[in-house]
């Protein structure tokens, strides 16, 4: 999830420490606000950044939690307009800013100003950033034709098929991160939008749905590869992504179709999300639980906005380890500031027959591939293989 969603929670749980200190109404609209904000896809994509230098080969930023991290990032620029490619550090933080090398420019200006740090490193199409050929292709759904990118792989092969999800608020460029050891392994990889993405058909109600209504549309992309002649698919997700994944392997007819999934900072459970951002931001944390109900009752639909009741004990795969029947490769860092891992974690050590989950630390919310790709797509690439089950814990 970008930088401008973790402000977004921010600014909700400073809102809810206002509202549910009054009084029980204050508890219930907080809860609501809570709720909505949690649900409601985010339209606005603000500059977090600011350039303050340029330089022969580097650029010279505003210091942030997420700007002095090692690795590999990007920069959206000229309001969305260009996007830069950016490296390591090249020098400690000092003062209030930092220094990191430039590796590229796929439009825009890089000059000092405001700027949009993106954790995905690509920010330009499959063939930009990775310098291959793409189609963009559509697939039905119960809401209308869906948009994706779809790369084959150098052989012309069609039996094996990756299906990418991304993450809440995120947009498809999050997905490109995987497609190198996808197309090197022989998959062609498709890479989906889903329900209130800014590119595709809204819902009922135009809300996420933590993945209790989003899974079908990775199910009609399922069910497209299986019309384009794939006889087996993996399918892989980032953070809510993850819950998505999850959530269509255990309601669709064609997860019989996949034999393996791996997800990046999963949301294994909600509740838990949702009481972490409660305690980051000092809410009480009757005013999470209450959210919950809200989302989960038909009398509470309306308060919250959505078209379908949202039962949140549905997400929670710890509890419900035993109904898990693909192997899972889990990639969740300890540090991961807005996703905890200790979800993923508890899920790995109640069905180790079935899922595989490397240590990983430093990064923070899905940016484990940023700090190490040579490792995530080693990883990744003997998982997809078969020779990744239990290997490199």
């Amino acid at each position: 999830m970008s930088s401008a969603r973790r402000k977004v929670a921010v600014g909700t749980g400073a809102a809810l420490g206002g509202a549910a200190a009054v009084s029980g109404v204050g508890a219930v609209a907080g809860a609501a606000f809570f709720a909505r904000r949690v649900l409601t896809p985010d339209r606005r994509r603000p500059d977090d950044v600011l350039v303050t230098e340029v330089g022969d080969g580097w650029v010279e930023l505003t210091r942030t939690p997420e700007t002095v991290v090692p690795g590999r990032y990007g920069l959206w620029l000229d309001r969305s307009r260009g996007h830069a490619r950016l490296g390591e550090p090249v020098n400690g933080p000092v003062g209030g800013t930092i220094r990191r090398a430039v590796l590229g420019i796929d439009g825009g200006r890089l000059r000092p100003g405001p700027a949009r740090w993106n954790g995905y490193f690509y920010g330009v199409d499959p063939y930009a950033a990775l310098g291959r050929p793409f189609r963009e292709v559509t697939f039905p759904t119960d809401l209308g034709p869906m948009p994706a990118w779809r790369l084959d792989p150098d052989d012309g092969a069609t039996g094996e098929w990756a299906v990418l999800v991304h993450g809440r608020g995120a947009t498809r460029h999050e997905c490109l991160r995987a497609v190198e050891p996808l197309l090197a392994n022989g998959f062609v990889v498709l890479i989906p939008a889903y329900r209130n993405d800014d590119d595709a058909p809204a819902g009922p109600d135009g809300r996420y749905n933590l993945g209790l209504s989003e899974w079908r549309d990775v199910e009609s992309a399922v069910a497209y590869a299986a019309g384009e002649g794939a006889s087996a698919a993996v399918v892989g997700g980032w953070s809510m992504g993850g819950a998505i994944t999850l959530q269509f392997l255990s309601q669709s007819p064609f997860a019989a179709l996949v034999r393996a999934a791996f997800l990046d900072a999963p949301v294994i459970d909600w509740a838990d999300v949702l009481g972490h951002h409660a305690r980051l931001n000092h809410v009480p944390s009757s005013v999470g639980r209450l959210a919950s109900t809200f989302m989960g009752r038909r009398w509470g639909k309306r308060i919250v906005g959505v078209h379908d009741v949202l039962d949140v004990a549905r997400t929670d795969w710890v509890a419900r380890a035993e109904e898990i029947a693909h192997p899972l490769l889990i990639v969740h860092s300890v540090d991961d500031e807005f996703v905890p891992s200790g979800p993923s974690e508890r899920l790995a050590l109640a069905r180790p027959d079935l899922v595989t989950m490397p240590r990983w630390t430093t990064a923070r919310h899905t940016k484990e591939w940023n700090t190490d790709p040579a490792r995530w797509e080693a990883q990744l690439s003997a998982f997809v293989a078969g020779r990744g089950l239990h290997a490199d814990r």
